[in-house]
């Protein structure tokens, strides 16, 4: 931005120059007007930031629900193209999100590092068609930097519809998600499997600069996936609240306050997984979480 900033400055100053040289010498040259020259998009945009939640519930399982828990983040998207025929955008995605747990509850003994339960990476790619279609593949990398699981491998994609045009302030959101293991476990079963998923995440009217969504999900794997269940695994319903913190200027980002609710319904393996490390057997668990966010 500076360098930009610095060439109006100079485009200014030569404009006024060459005005003063036509007051002083008329009828030889006509003034030209000044040429600003506009600042390109940014071909890079992203968000990061952190959430601390009451439990950490990934897909139905219960991974820690003791201590404090900080979930950083960071995404980043590398703009590749952008058009108007079928295929309308394709973006380079990049994502890095950790889980912090001060109980240590799986951490390996004699770890150098026993609050870094989980740092995962996520290379993908989202192609945006036919204006509101958005398919997201991805690969996923789930490690665990204390030792309390071994490293996961899989390939992820997410189909989404942008219903606005169709609903207007009434849009659903939709997605479906398919997840397949390659190596390692991102389930509770013995091999690799198959993960499900089917939610939408409709909104109520902005009031401000506050935004609400009301998410919906089902998760549902193979026995593979899920140990002793096919099928239907897991159901959750929310409501999310981001605040836009106004008052920090642009040029910094958009930042936002955030905080959720979200209430899950755990079926059968789901409610036993974990059991003598962090929870009693229930079906019902809430999670409630809060966190400071920003994009640019």
């Amino acid at each position: 931005m500076l360098k930009h900033t610095h060439r109006s400055i100079l485009c200014a100053g030569l404009a006024a120059t060459a005005t003063l040289s036509g007051s002083l010498f008329a009828g030889t040259a006509e003034t030209a007007a000044p040429h600003v020259e506009e600042m390109k998009k940014s071909a890079i945009t992203g968000d990061l930031g952190v959430n601390f939640v009451s439990q950490y519930i990934l897909r139905g399982l219960i991974y820690e629900n003791q201590g404090a828990i900080a979930q950083p983040y960071l995404d980043l998207y590398f703009n590749l193209y952008e058009g108007d025929g079928f295929v309308n955008k394709v973006s380079l995605i990049l994502g890095f999100w950790s889980s912090l747990h001060s109980r240590h509850t799986d951490a390996a003994p004699g770890s150098t590092v026993p609050a870094w339960f989980e740092f995962d990476y996520t290379p993908g790619v989202a192609v945006t068609f036919a204006k509101n279609f958005t398919l997201t593949s991805s690969f996923f990398s789930y490690n665990s930097p204390n030792g309390g699981f071994d490293t996961f491998y899989g390939a992820n994609f997410q189909l989404g519809y942008d219903d606005t045009d169709l609903l207007g302030a009434f849009a659903l959101h939709p997605h479906i998600t398919y997840l397949r293991e390659l190596d390692g476990k991102a389930g509770s079963g013995k091999s690799e499997g198959n993960y499900y998923e089917v939610g939408i995440a409709p909104a109520l009217p902005a009031c401000g600069p506050l935004t609400v969504t009301l998410p919906l999900t089902a998760g549902f794997g193979s026995h593979q996936f899920y140990a002793r269940n096919t099928g239907f695994g897991f159901f959750s319903a929310g409501a999310n609240a981001a605040l836009a913190l106004k008052f920090i200027p642009e040029q910094f980002g958009s930042w936002s306050l955030n905080g959720s609710a979200t209430y899950y319904y755990l079926n059968g393996s789901l409610a036993d997984f974990n059991v003598p490390n962090v929870r009693t057997s229930r079906h019902n668990e809430f999670v409630f979480s809060g966190g400071l966010g920003m994009t640019f």
